[in-house]
């Protein structure tokens, strides 16, 4: 005769699967044996784990993770990339997130990065991180407009301010005084508080030319590189491979794509 209100009740405070356990509880034979604790506990469950799932679905949206479905249970260690299992499987336990450390993946093109780097950051999502997605070239973009519109403190703020900032396409021309200024404006204020993913073309000792100052470049390579985790991706483009898909669907859909 309660069954109604209670629901009701359940759903005007938000307690959505506790809402749905108990409907399922009541339509089952046998719950009438379990004990109300037991009853309480099986419904506390249910809203736990439905409040978890839409904090990870929330924090996946607010990624804006170019390849949404990556994930690290789908990586692909048979293909010859020299992509370390052991290493790898270290990494996506989180550690580098809580010490505010960095990853930096580099290879040549169409070796998978950026859908590595999206798996990572769906991997720090499920670990409890907010994390952003961006590509360098449109970030520098965006940076550039925005200090033109007045949104600049805020776009800064944005990316200063996640827990996981995945900065995808490093490296792919020299930066100009302006990039230069932002990019450590960004890495200055991440140092040693949150951590950053970066994927690049060309290795890490090639990033100090790609700057071009030799003082900014100094004072932005010492905030990134020094602290961070590095993984190298070795061989050709799979685009060069068409018969032999060693890569996940995942990566192939990243290379072919124009």
């Amino acid at each position: 005769m309660l069954t109604n209100p209670t629901l009701d009740q359940m759903q005007a405070l938000g307690l959505t699967g506790m809402a749905a356990a108990w409907r399922e509880l009541t339509e089952q034979s046998g719950t009438n044996e379990l004990s109300r604790d037991e009853w309480l506990g099986l419904m506390l469950d249910r809203e736990v784990t439905l409040r978890a799932d839409k904090r990870i679905r929330n924090r996946l949206a607010s990624a804006k993770l170019r390849f949404a479905q990556a994930c690290i249970e789908d990586i692909d260690f048979a293909a010859a990339r020299g992509l370390d299992r052991r290493n790898t499987m270290a990494l996506a336990q989180g550690q580098w997130l809580t010490a505010h450390e960095g990853l930096i993946i580099t290879g040549h093109t169409g070796t998978g990065k950026s859908w590595l780097a999206c798996a990572f950051g769906r991997q720090a999502a499920r670990l409890g991180h907010s994390v952003l997605y961006v590509r360098v070239p449109r970030m520098f973009e965006e940076l550039a407009l925005a200090r033109l519109d007045g949104s600049f403190p805020r776009l800064i703020d944005r990316l200063t301010r996640v827990q996981l900032l995945i900065l995808d396409d490093f490296g792919t021309h020299t930066l100009s005084d302006q990039q230069r200024f932002h990019l450590f404006e960004i890495v200055e204020e991440r140092y040693q508080r949150k951590s950053t993913l970066i994927t690049a073309q060309v290795p890490v000792a090639s990033w100090h030319d790609l700057i071009a100052d030799s003082t900014v470049a100094d004072a932005i390579l010492d905030r990134i590189v020094h602290n961070a985790h590095r993984i190298t991706l070795r061989g050709e483009s799979m685009r060069k491979q068409k018969s032999a898909p060693l890569l996940t669907g995942a990566e192939n859909g990243e290379i072919n794509q124009p």
